[in-house]
């Protein structure tokens, strides 16, 4: 059960009667336990509209709402607050009952992220695309939403034609994507120096786009080569995209002249400096200018803009997709506002939610872009070997008698899981620092933490007797009582992270449980406990690692039974 939306629903339906139009009531947590557990505002709202006195209006909507079941203590507090105070019954029936999901969604959601760049190593920069996509892909899937992961990949432009040529100059064959980084990173030299390679690289990518055998065979290779790297990052990250959700530039090939002809029909099309391009006057630049989305180049040549139109309406249209989240950094937000109001305007974008969701960077400890000592970009290879490596030396630290490979084991969910949940943890707009000492740390809002305090439980719950009492009727003292709301209220985070799509929403419920649950060991023992107390007790343990493990795999981080 979703607590707020269900005291929201019965407030909102009441004061809607009231007020004799709908009103909503507003209910969100109460900020001040010591006034309830939530709080509706709406009544001061609807009292302005109606010309009443918000106390009197708030007291006349809970003497209509059907609360009895739910609230154990209702008052209007102040200007016209209504404080709710829920029955401890209503918290002790959420505990007994199956952790489940909420079950809240009907939609079809495309998530795109991750999105590396091809013929390079994926590196620090695809960090925060690929799991934040991630986490949200599988939080809404677990809500009951048909999810549509696209991993949509730039393999159709210059960097081929530049890649091809070099590579064909060279006459050497390739296997591994070190060879091809060291040919793309010549070629991209010898672009910008050397005008007949340039021209030969742009002539290359027309050839590939026209499905030239020799050019076609060439780029599936280099195409292969680097997407088997990328799998393999994925699958050390615990990452849910596979070679099923690739949308790759090339896959929109064929419905590109469509795209064309549809923007040129609808009068969005315009010749502009030997290409053609959509204006959208109603978005300037900084300095006021119309910036055009140039959408096809004179020499044929398509620019990312046209794929990108192509895949919103796939998307769409052809999928019917409720909503499309884009997971990409937010230097490319103006892009998005571009990309969104021509795909309106042509007619492309359907009746879907178009949401582009920026993220900030992942910052070195001087302030800048996290990069290695010599100033290059960190490949996320590299950066994961120091993590196990970072995370062995702390749990060989903890457990040096612990067998080898079992202490790797351990490492590396607690390498994986700190990383991500580093980044997890914090708003995903906001730039964050790269500091190993603290996201490996047992302490703070970390992994580690987290990890500990569900292993602890789940060592308690080890050594629990299997026959319990029954606990139905049984008090709630005031630890007890707080962290059964808490564990009440899991449904409604995730309802509200499936909205933001900010998953630090959920690592600081997480973190929260994690603090009330050590609050609840220290005021409550477990073991040492008899009959219905302990039953009690033992059940918000039960259900208390149930929520870490599940809330941890949303997020995508694995659990560990010990450390």
């Amino acid at each position: 059960m979703n607590l707020r939306q269900t005291l929201d629903a019965a407030l909102s339906e009441a004061l809607s009667e009231v007020c004799g139009q709908q009103v909503p009531a507003m209910v969100a947590q109460a900020k001040n336990p010591e006034h309830g557990d939530y709080q509706a505002n709406g009544a001061l709202a609807a009292a302005r509209s109606a010309r009443r006195n918000p106390r009197e209006l708030g007291q006349a909507a809970l003497d209509l709402a059907e609360l009895d079941d739910l609230v154990e203590h209702a008052d209007v507090a102040g200007p016209g607050f209504i404080n709710l105070k829920l029955r401890d019954s209503l918290l002790i029936d959420q505990m007994r009952a199956p952790l489940q999901s909420p079950n809240l969604g009907k939609q079809t959601i495309v998530v795109d992220y991750s999105s590396p760049n091809l013929a390079k190593e994926m590196h620090v920069g695809h960090l925060r695309s690929t799991i934040i996509g991630d986490a949200m892909a599988r939080l809404l899937e677990y809500l009951g939403h048909t999810v549509i992961r696209q991993n949509h990949v730039g393999d159709w432009g210059t960097q081929f034609g530049k890649l091809l040529v070099e590579f064909e100059a060279n006459g050497t064959d390739t296997s591994s994507l070190e060879d091809l980084e060291t040919f793309y990173s010549e070629a991209s030299k010898r672009y910008d120096e050397d005008k007949t390679f340039a021209e030969a690289a742009r002539a290359r990518v027309v050839d590939l786009q026209s499905g030239e055998a020799t050019a076609e065979t060439a780029w599936r290779k280099f195409i292969d080569i680097s997407l088997s790297h990328c799998q393999a990052i994925y699958e050390r990250l615990g990452v849910t995209l596979t070679s099923e959700h690739l949308a790759p530039e090339s896959g929109y090939a064929a419905e590109l002249p469509h795209i064309i002809q549809t923007l040129a029909d609808t009068g969005l099309l315009e010749a502009s400096d030997g290409a053609r391009c959509v204006f959208s006057e109603r978005l300037k630049s900084r300095e006021g200018e119309p910036l055009p989305l140039i959408v096809e180049k004179s020499d044929g040549g398509y620019l990312y803009a046209t794929t990108d139109l192509a895949a919103l309406n796939h998307r769409c249209q052809s999928i019917g997709a409720n909503r499309v989240l884009y997971f990409v950094d937010a230097r490319q937000s103006l892009h998005f506002d571009l990309l969104f109001e021509v795909g309106k305007r042509a007619g492309l974008a359907g009746h879907a939610s178009l949401e582009h969701h920026p993220f900030g960077l992942m910052l070195g400890a001087d302030g800048s872009p996290y990069r290695t000592r010599d100033g290059k970009t960190v490949k996320l290879a590299s950066l994961l070997d120091e993590a196990e490596n970072r995370a062995l030396d702390v749990v060989s630290e903890k457990n040096p008698d612990m067998d080898l490979d079992e202490r790797r084991k351990i490492a590396r969910v607690i390498a994986i899981g700190a990383i991500k949940y580093a980044d997890l943890s914090k708003h995903r707009t906001s730039d964050y620092v790269f500091d190993w000492d603290r996201m490996l740390s047992f302490e703070g809002n970390t992994a580690p933490y987290l990890l500990y305090a569900y292993t602890r439980t789940k060592r308690i719950l080890d050594k629990a007797p299997r026959a319990r009492a029954d606990f139905a009727h049984t008090a709630l003292g005031t630890t007890e009582r707080d962290l059964a709301l808490h564990l009440a209220r899991f449904p409604e985070t995730l309802g509200s992270v499936a909205i933001s799509a900010e998953p630090h929403r959920l690592c600081t419920y997480l973190w929260q449980l994690s603090a009330l649950l050590m609050k609840f060991y220290e005021s409550s023992p477990v073991l040492k406990s008899e009959g219905t107390t302990q039953a009690l007790r033992l059940r918000l343990c039960e259900r208390t690692a149930e929520t870490l493990k599940r809330g941890l795999e949303l997020l995508g981080i694995e659990t560990l039974e010990r450390m």
